[in-house]
């Protein structure tokens, strides 16, 4: 073989080496999925996390036509389930239940163990729901304004429940706080079971919480709602105010999912979950579930989410600084 045949001869194994993996690479994304996919959710099994996931997985196991399952890893606010996805191989066989706390522990945590922006993949935010502001009947309350103008009276006197320090709630409580220049002492519990408890039981005095847990006791009459916390009117509570309309433009608060990868999941893959995703959340059955219990279905891109992701790290970067959160 001559010195030129020779060099032809290396080149073009060179190449053919170089190219394996890519075309290995596109040959699995084509095929994917071809087992069992594990969507983590983060949170205790009962939640309406859990239940957002749970409907997702079924639609969306008909759709790839593999099983998806559902597998709860709660603890330290999340931060366990997030972890073990962000160190998952990015394969698209292992994904999380994302929801708003994904975020606040960005600027909250002080040490995490995952690099929220680097070491995840956003696909798709799936929804966005209101939280329900409420007060207890026994307080001479019935709109934002009344509200604001009692605790401009008496700053520091009225008290607010929240299921966990830095959890969603508690934080949109805090810009409610700074946008009205008002001092609400925060109260905190283990959970939202025990701080509705309490709330019920007059030991606190206004409450903001997921709009689903909520209702059924202003309904009830053991509260008295009087705001939501979305832009616009919740189409399951269409008779209350917003506290945007209420004095307060542009605030526009509540709970979030969506679905994110481990960093580095091949782009085929990522586009392909995201097209079945948003099949399944358009469906007539999630998406008509999902809006009986109050929430919006946003199934928005991979770069839409990505971005609402670095606003929200920012937003709450800047209220978790100013009203002097600290991790429990």
């Amino acid at each position: 073989m001559t010195g030129r045949l020779r060099s032809a001869a290396l080149l073009l194994l060179c190449t053919g080496a170089w190219a394996t993996p890519a075309v290995a690479q596109q040959s699995g994304a084509a095929a994917y999925p071809t087992k069992a996919i594990r969507l983590i959710v983060p949170l205790a099994a009962g939640g309406p996390s859990d239940h957002m996931a749970r409907a997702l997985a079924q639609k969306l196991s008909e759709g790839i036509k593999q099983t998806v399952v559902v597998d709860n890893r709660p603890g330290a606010s999340g931060i366990i389930g997030t972890d073990l996805v962000a160190k998952s191989l990015p394969d698209g066989y292992t994904l999380l239940l994302a929801q708003t706390a994904l975020t606040i522990n960005a600027s909250l945590a002080p040490k995490l163990p995952y690099d929220t922006l680097r070491d995840l993949e956003p696909v798709s935010q799936l929804t966005a729901a209101p939280y329900l502001l409420a007060v207890h009947p026994s307080l001479p309350v019935r709109t934002i304004p009344q509200l604001i103008a009692l605790a401009k009276a008496r700053p520091g006197e009225l008290n607010h429940a929240s299921g966990g320090s830095g959890t969603g709630p508690h934080l949109a409580m805090e810009v409610l706080m700074q946008r009205a220049h008002i001092k609400v002492t925060h109260v905190t519990y283990k959970g939202g079971g025990p701080a509705m408890i309490d709330f019920i039981a007059g030991q606190t005095q206004l409450y903001m919480t997921n709009i689903v847990t909520m209702l059924p006791q202003a309904k009830a009459g053991r509260i008295r709602a009087i705001a939501t916390s979305r832009a616009k009117r919740s189409s399951v509570a269409p008779e209350l105010p917003t506290i945007a309309e209420s004095g307060f433009q542009e605030y526009d608060e509540g709970a979030q999912h969506g679905v994110i990868a481990p960093a580095g999941t091949p782009k085929p893959i990522i586009d392909k979950l995201h097209a079945e995703i948003v099949k399944a959340m358009r469906s007539p059955e999630v998406l008509g579930r999902l809006t009986q219990e109050g929430a919006e279905v946003v199934a928005s891109s991979p770069a839409e989410y990505s971005a609402q992701i670095r606003a929200e790290i920012d937003k709450w970067a800047k209220v978790v600084k100013s009203a002097g959160i600290k991790p429990e």
